[in-house]
């Protein structure tokens, strides 16, 4: 907790101070425009991202992760709270912070419990189909608001206003970066700066609609935005504990998968430790912060988090001082805001999250892995057709199945040696000297109970096809562990090969894996002896021609 500040230096306080106010002017339209998303009022967004990054900075182990709103975790709020009330209403604020509640309090409990091990149980294809899913989720939400109206119908200046600024932030996406660098800016302010077009679109919509009659011609705004800090919420609905927390349980389960990957991205690049049970308490104690301050389930953002890096961040005042701006923004008159157009704030939503469409994890495993394409498409269509809380679910069990799939048919190989070598390769690859009495396999996985059945059925089929031999050598130096349920079927191994006159005989076993054995009876009744290395069990066999 705060090691960062015992630690401070000076030199760093540029740096913080510069990200902090890129961050803040970066975190207005994007904090309401993902409480919109949420089906919350605008300036619940700009709550949310207030509180919760203060008390990150105090639990949390990243030095430049981003802590606030984040589109997908919005759009799983929307999904919760909108058949249980009215978007914007009252109680759908209280359902939201209840939401936030119940995930803060989820996060904090696997923190304390040590079980930050469960941010690998999510393959990355899942989460790129998961993620491109909601994207087009949310985007697809947005037109109607962007274009002022139901589809076909649409409302002219409204659609004029969304669709201009939708080109200009999609401009500015692609070239002002670039047009910045050729007018001699640096090429890391220029990212900065290209990452600011949503403020300026921003900004230019509301002076539009000050200077304009386009109010008087029905474009909607976001309405009055109140003035003054967020109070302590301790209002909640006892009517909806119960079905909040499922839901709450999967928010939180995708909260600290988001956060963990923004934040590991940003580590690798400062040589930075992550410790994974200090970001679960640090986010679970951010999203209960939320909840009392009137947010909504918040996360790490991963393009957030690249500004607050790029801009200069060093530790986590940068996000302190990113928190006092946004609250000087409130203390301070907020009728501007108020004009803010709602076509303008859809197409920086829309934009934001077609940010988020990379294919090319897709492309990688289509080329290297069909198996986890075909789960990044279940899991992206799963998003489309049976929505967020379901894409969740089959992200988890196809990233679970897909992994008990894989430990449940290990690659075993049939060993030869190297011509004139102490080495033993895979015969299919490599061109190596067999015996015809002596079958040597290599065993490439753990062995436990979802596994022995095909170990044994493959072991059995190289018997088969090797009738001449009458030793078995299994070379265990892939072997890390062997439960119970592979000991008996070793063991019933052993006796069923006794019983045909064939030897089963181990070699490479590791010393862990030795000591758990002489706990049992197998070495005992070894119908076979225990080789050191392959090469010994090799030279010493050859000459074997009957079981002892």
């Amino acid at each position: 907790m705060l090691q960062w500040l015992k630690h401070y230096r000076r030199d760093q306080l540029p740096g913080d101070l510069s990200a902090g106010l890129v961050v803040a002017m970066m975190m207005i339209p994007q904090g309401m425009a993902y409480a919109l998303v949420a089906g919350l009022s605008p300036v619940v967004g700009i709550y949310a991202s207030i509180l919760p990054p203060i008390v990150y900075a105090l639990f949390g182990s990243s030095m430049t992760q981003s802590v606030g709103p984040m589109a997908i975790i919005s759009l799983m709020t929307a999904a919760v709270i909108g058949p249980l009330a009215a978007p914007g209403s009252a109680l759908a604020g209280v359902l939201a912070a209840q939401l936030a509640l119940v995930s803060g309090a989820v996060l904090l409990l696997c923190g304390l419990l040590r079980m930050g091990f469960l941010a690998n149980f999510f393959s990355r294809p899942v989460m790129s189909g998961f993620t491109v899913g909601s994207a087009l989720v949310i985007a697809y939400d947005q037109i109607h608001t962007l274009l002022g109206a139901e589809l076909p119908h649409v409302h002219v200046p409204s659609a004029a206003l969304g669709l201009g600024s939708l080109l200009l932030l999609v401009l500015a996406r692609q070239y002002l970066a670039g047009l910045l660098k050729r007018c001699g800016l640096s090429p890391a302010a220029s990212d900065v700066c290209a990452k600011l077009a949503p403020m300026l679109v921003v900004l230019g919509g509301i002076a539009l609609m000050a200077c304009t009659g386009l109010a008087g011609m029905g474009v909607r705004t976001t309405g009055a935005v109140p003035a003054g800090l967020p109070h302590l919420n301790l209002a909640s609905s006892s009517a909806h504990w119960r079905v909040l927390l499922q839901p709450g349980l999967l928010i939180g389960f995708i909260v600290f998968l988001m956060s963990m990957s923004a934040a590991q991205s940003l580590a690798l690049k400062r040589n930075e430790k992550l410790v994974s049970n200090h970001e679960l308490i640090g986010l679970g104690a951010a999203n209960v912060a939320s909840a009392l301050s009137g947010g909504f389930p918040v996360t790490g953002s991963l393009s957030r988090s690249a500004v607050n890096f790029a801009a200069g961040a060093n530790t986590p005042l940068a996000s302190l001082i990113t928190a006092a701006l946004l609250a000087c923004a409130l203390i301070a008159p907020t009728g501007w805001l108020a004009l803010l157009p709602l076509p303008t704030l859809a197409a920086t939503i829309i934009v934001a999250v077609l940010g988020m469409l990379e294919l090319g994890i897709l492309r990688t495993a289509w080329q290297y892995d069909r198996g986890d394409a075909l789960a990044w498409g279940a899991t992206c269509l799963g998003v489309l057709v049976m929505g967020v809380e379901a894409g969740v679910v089959i992200g988890v069990a196809l990233s679970m199945g897909t992994l008990i799939w894989r430990a449940s048919r290990p690659h075993i190989a049939v060993l030869g040696r190297i011509a004139g070598s102490e080495h033993f390769r895979n015969i299919e690859r490599y061109p190596a000297e067999t015996q015809r009495e002596l079958l040597a396999l290599r065993i490439d996985a753990n062995l436990f109970f979802g596994n022995m059945e095909s170990v044994t059925q493959r072991i059995e089929c190289e018997l088969a096809t090797h009738q001449s031999a009458r030793q078995l050598l299994l070379v265990m130096s892939a072997v890390s562990s062997i439960d119970t349920t592979a000991l008996m079927a070793l063991a019933e191994l052993n006796q069923s090969l006794k019983r045909r006159g064939i030897g089963l005989h181990l070699a490479e076993v590791k010393g862990p894996v030795m000591d758990r054995l002489r706990n049992s009876t197998l070495l005992q009744q070894l119908n076979g002896k225990l080789f050191l290395s392959t090469a010994n069990a090799w030279d010493q066999l050859h000459n074997i021609k009957d079981v002892a």
